[in-house]
């Protein structure tokens, strides 16, 4: 009996038949995960919860950065009201008469906030902030506390510095309040230079770019590492990386550790770095060497070396060249400014592990300001002879 043919399309479908059962099968289950995983989202309420906070939180800055800014910018039209009409040169006890008057008219109305010191601090910053633009961007970033606390301060560009640092590293008043207690403004190599570089640096602070003299301090105060007595080169760097913390925020923000003892090798020999940063605004590699002595001109060689061998094996696409410092005990001026370090960007700094009395420290960076700036004066008739 002849067997009856099935077609091949038959033949082919019933071949087919169960990978499509397997499809159908695993579609299925796909929807059934797929919905058992909205079920627990939905009896699971923690992602939702999640979101919402962040939505909570994120409108609760914003609110807050408002605010703060409008106060701000209240304190500074009233300051600037006040100058205006009363506290000009010529009216000032016309003009202190009648601050008192409207101060005790204003606190009885909107709080101890307006009273007659709240309005003679109005007036104050009302003077130093001229332009509405910088008072602006700062007060994005700075509240009415840190202008307050930046008030007292005499050079104006001490003021505008530790203003435009204070944003760039969003520091609490607490913070703001200890960097000026331990002079960093004086301990940078910016306030070394004449005041038209100074003007000119905090330009660029203003627009976002920090140079080695806003980065480098000199002396840099280590007395929170605790070393007392004798110790050794090795025992500053373990103390240094035990502390790293506080060491960093003494260094300054965009420092980033990176290595302790780096290995050089150099044709036969090889070579040790102590300490190897990297800071994030200025884009370098930072070279660190500790020196227990007071600095030697044979220590520019050894970081001369450091250096040419990070930038040729260490440094990435879009960084700058590597910087050097070199920390000593003491360090004597005139060796350091003969030996024009700038150009070969090596930094020389001191450290104090012990804090001498304010009174001391204040003297010290005073005279190290006025010698770097009287030869930086002697040096601009030499320059202006050789063009």
């Amino acid at each position: 009996m002849k067997k009856a043919t099935v077609p091949a399309s038959r033949r082919v479908a019933k071949a087919l038949t169960p990978a499509s059962k397997v499809a159908k099968v695993a579609a299925g289950k796909a929807v059934v995960t797929k919905a058992a995983a909205r079920a627990k989202t939905e009896a699971d309420p923690s992602a939702l919860l999640s979101d919402l906070r962040s939505l909570v939180q994120s409108a609760r800055q914003r609110l807050a950065t408002a605010a703060n800014a409008t106060y701000t910018l209240l304190c500074w039209q009233i300051g600037r009201r006040l100058l205006r009409d009363n506290l000009q040169a010529g009216r000032a006890a016309y003009g202190k008469q009648i601050l008192a008057t409207v101060s005790q008219e204003l606190t009885t109305e909107f709080g101890a906030g307006f009273n007659y010191t709240a309005l003679t601090r109005m007036a104050r910053f009302a003077e130093w902030m001229t332009d509405e633009k910088i008072l602006a961007t700062l007060s994005q970033t700075l509240s009415w506390s840190h202008f307050v606390e930046l008030l007292p301060i005499k050079d104006p560009l001490a003021r505008d510095f530790y203003a435009e640092m204070c944003r760039i590293e969003r520091w609490d008043v607490r913070t703001l309040r200890q960097k000026i207690g331990g002079m960093l403004y004086q301990r940078t190599a910016l306030s070394k230079r004449p005041k038209a570089v100074i003007s000119a640096e905090i330009g660029k602070l203003r627009d976002g770019q920090m140079s080695p003299d806003t980065v480098f301090r000199d002396p840099y105060l280590l007395d929170l590492l605790g070393l007392k007595g004798a110790y050794s080169e090795r025992d500053l760097e373990s103390a240094i990386l035990r502390e790293i913390e506080g060491v960093l925020l003494e260094l300054g923000k965009g420092f980033t550790f990176v290595a302790r003892q780096k290995r050089m090798s150099v044709g036969k020999d090889d070579f040790h770095l102590d300490l190897l940063f990297f800071h994030r605004h200025l884009r370098r590699l930072i070279a660190v060497e500790l020196k227990l002595e007071s600095f030697q001109p044979a220590h520019v060689g050894q970081m001369e070396l450091y250096l040419r061998w990070l930038d040729k094996h260490e440094r990435a696409p879009g960084e700058e060249a590597p910087i050097g410092l070199i920390l000593c005990a003491a360090a004597d001026a005139e060796q350091v400014e003969l030996l024009q370090l700038d150009a070969k960007s090596i930094r020389v700094s001191e450290y104090l592990t012990a804090l001498p009395p304010l009174p001391v420290l204040r003297e010290r960076l005073h005279q190290a300001m006025e010698h770097a700036r009287e030869q930086a004066a002697r040096r601009l008739p030499d320059a202006e002879g050789q063009a």
